[in-house]
């Protein structure tokens, strides 16, 4: 190689470290991913507000449907949060059933979980169905197109009302 090769490769790879270099520090600046910024999650009136807003932009809602949609939303995840609340706890029983080897109560309280993550499915999908039923056929379209029915970012928290159940403490 020759000494103006020999140049030329040195500052791709000089342009390549700082590349790295500027790729490590951004990557550091990050949050994890799925970490919250606020310690508090968003109340229940501020996540169905949020939805209904959303949809409301998407969907072309008139005034009375918002106002169908907000109640429809908020009777659900009020029906929904108290279940979540029941299912970490088993998750983290579950966790300590695992600790210690005590199969019996896994076999339990899987089954609670089960049960629990049954309900809140139903709730959601209720709630998703009553939604989809104060929508003209336009809207029912744009909203089928749109993944909604069954598809991401239907329902407040993204799965219905409240989203989808609780990960298992320390997941």
């Amino acid at each position: 190689m020759n000494l103006q090769e020999e140049q030329k490769h040195m500052k791709t790879i000089s342009k390549l470290m700082a590349a790295g270099a500027l790729l490590t520090v951004t990557l550091a600046a990050q949050r994890p991913f799925g970490v919250m910024t606020s310690s508090t999650p968003p109340d229940p009136a501020t996540i169905v507000a949020n939805q209904v807003t959303r949809l409301t932009k998407l969907l072309t809602l008139s005034a009375s449907q918002v106002t169908q949609a907000t109640t429809i939303f908020t009777n659900a995840l009020t029906a929904i949060t108290p279940l979540q609340t029941s299912l970490h706890t088993d998750w983290q029983s579950l966790q300590t059933a695992v600790k210690s080897d005590d199969t019996a109560t896994i076999d339990s309280v899987s089954a609670t979980i089960g049960g629990l993550t049954g309900q809140i499915t139903a709730i959601q999908n209720k709630a998703d169905a009553a939604f989809y039923a104060i929508l003209n056929t336009t809207q029912q379209t744009t909203l089928s197109q749109s993944g909604g029915i069954g598809g991401p970012g239907f329902g407040p928290g993204g799965h219905g009302p409240g989203g989808p159940p609780p990960p298992p403490p320390g997941n």
